[in-house]
């Protein structure tokens, strides 16, 4: 198998009400995609797109939003906080971002980043004439590790995970407990390619198949009872 990952350049800085599902099918139509690929996008041009930003002039009113869009506070450390937003995910600051944006503005999470892939996804299919998968990724850090991957928040088109349990290793043993994390691979895979600090929002992977379906990135989320670190 051969991956192939290719960014997508010449979009415009995003406003809230930008035609963005338009302006990805325009960037995408010279690469021209097959069944099959992935369009990965950035989470701050779907939420710009979205108006999904709030004005914070000062510190204290940016604790304040992430006080407000964090459904629970998890850990504190001077101020930094670790938060539940109300998609479920866990997360520094409830994802509230204000690194490249103009102004003294901040930038939410979107409000349900699986609904915004699946309208993407629409578009692109109905413009394209290809079936594709389409994930929407934000940059997380990790418990236990040190360093920031860009993950899935937001999927459409395919299954998250690969399941493998009941299926033998390669010496026969039946694994019991092994599923990969396959749309959180992709976003971490593409961010190689895209990037705030490039102005890159968006990359087209091709060759990786995986398993088409009504899957959602909250698929990715550990259910409480088996989170072994709250």
């Amino acid at each position: 198998m051969t991956v192939t990952i290719r960014p997508l350049t010449g979009i415009p800085e995003i406003i809230a009400g930008d035609d963005l599902a338009g302006m990805l099918s325009e960037a995408l139509s010279p690469m021209a995609p097959t069944d099959g690929d992935i369009l990965v996008v950035t989470q701050k041009v779907v939420s710009k797109a979205e108006g999904a930003t709030r004005p914070a002039a000062d510190e204290a009113a940016y604790r304040q939003i992430v006080e407000e869009e964090a459904e629970a506070v998890l850990r504190r450390r001077g101020p930094l906080v670790i938060t539940v937003t109300k998609h479920g995910f866990v997360c520094a600051n409830a994802g509230v971002d204000r690194s490249n944006v103009d102004g003294a503005q901040v930038v939410l999470l979107p409000n349900d980043p699986d609904r915004s892939a699946h309208r993407i996804r629409l578009r692109l299919e109905r413009d394209l004439g290809v079936t594709m998968a389409v994930i929407i990724t934000d940059t997380f850090g990790r418990a236990w590790r040190r360093g920031l991957v860009d993950v899935a928040i937001g999927v459409s088109g395919m299954l998250p995970v690969l399941d493998l349990r009941g299926s033998t290793d390669m010496h026969g043993r039946i694994l019991e407990v092994t599923e990969v994390a396959i749309a959180d691979e992709i976003a971490a895979a593409a961010e190689l390619v895209t990037g705030k600090a490039r102005g890159i929002p968006a990359a087209l992977v091709s060759g990786y198949s995986y398993p088409p379906g009504d899957g959602r990135a909250t698929d990715l989320i550990r259910p409480p009872a088996e989170d072994m670190f709250r």
